[in-house]
């Protein structure tokens, strides 16, 4: 039977300290096949991440159905304090991994992450120099990649397309591009073009943003998760990208990416370069908050900028004048 009152009944939860989530799905089945370095790379990812991040961050494992040694681990880094929450459950998918981890908090941020990023040295920063510059930003990756504009970008583009910010711009590091495509297993054969120039918007003289992100790594402003979606049918794939997609455009929030490249793709075959091209700086206490949100916006203007503007831009000719008149020049555009 129960005697007397719960002392916490009623009782408020106290604001959150932490402004900044970030959420890594876990699935090592075992150390076998493609699996192999899984662990180790797992390892790596979490002791940049560790190395990199402010103090009012708070780091979230799911661990989507992984072997005892990985679960162990999360454990002692948990028990260590050097995680905050690990949640356990069989595999249900990659995003619905995601999804346990997104709720039970109040933080502004929130970074979803593979687990096979290597986090880069300042990440963090100019993650939150977009943010605090673009009202707009709903997802900042740190990772560019080839024609990025071409996935979930609609508004941002029919948003700037009259503005002179909005241009092709010189990659900034075309070694870290050539790099990200190296680790997905691509060959050289693609268009060299393409690690010339890249779409983005010139903020200020000190600060570019490029146009669309990636899926790997990315922070996404927390407030387009009110409404959250309760379960996917996809251990992988199949809709579940799109979720996360389609999520900043039904607030009208645009995706954009650090013009210089802040994180590495590990893949899941250790090599050296993983261990020896780390020079990594302990984050600085970064203390900005209240970034501005934005309202849901309604199923005309959704429409407008998502679907027939993606259409009518997309046309061929349409397409090429696109290119051209946003700096991009014409020996390039021919074949961008």
């Amino acid at each position: 039977m129960r005697v007397g009152s719960n002392p916490n009944k009623d009782k408020s939860l106290n604001t959150s300290e932490y402004f900044h989530q970030v959420v890594i799905p876990v699935y090592i089945p075992n150390q076998e096949g493609y699996f192999k370095d899984s662990f180790k790379i797992l390892k790596l990812c979490i002791d940049s991440l560790l190395n990199t991040v402010h103090n009012k961050t708070f780091i979230t494992i799911v661990n989507n159905g992984s072997c005892q040694e990985v679960k162990e681990y999360l454990e002692l880094l948990f028990n260590n304090r050097n995680i905050h929450e690990v949640i356990h459950t069989e595999n249900i998918g990659k995003l619905n991994a995601i999804i346990k981890g997104l709720v039970g908090n109040k933080i502004e941020l929130v970074t979803i992450s593979d687990a096979d990023v290597l986090f880069l040295s300042n990440w963090q920063e100019e993650t939150i120099k977009l943010f605090d510059n673009i009202p707009k930003a709903g997802v900042v990756g740190i990772v560019p990649q080839f024609k990025m504009y071409e996935n979930c970008c609609g508004n941002v583009i029919y948003e700037t397309i009259f503005s002179e910010k909005l241009k092709f711009l010189p990659v900034k590091n075309p070694e870290a591009l050539k790099h990200f495509y190296n680790s997905i297993g691509w060959d050289r054969n693609y268009n060299q073009d393409y690690l010339k120039y890249i779409l983005g918007l010139e903020i200020n003289s000190n600060l570019n943003a490029l146009i669309g992100s990636g899926h790997f790594v990315a922070t996404y402003k927390k407030d387009m998760f009110t409404e959250i979606i309760s379960y996917l049918g996809y251990k992988l794939g199949g809709i579940s990208e799109m979720y996360l997609d389609k999520a900043p455009l039904r607030k009208g929030y645009w995706r954009l990416t650090t013009e210089d490249n802040y994180a590495y793709h590990m893949g899941n075959t250790y090599e050296d370069w993983m261990k020896t091209n780390q020079s990594l700086e302990k984050q600085r206490d970064l203390f900005k908050t209240n970034f501005k949100t934005i309202r849901r916006t309604n199923k005309l203007d959704y429409f407008i900028k998502n679907r027939l503007f993606i259409k009518f831009i997309s046309v061929p000719s349409l397409y090429k004048l696109f290119l051209n008149w946003k700096g991009l020049p014409k020996s390039i555009a021919k074949n961008y």
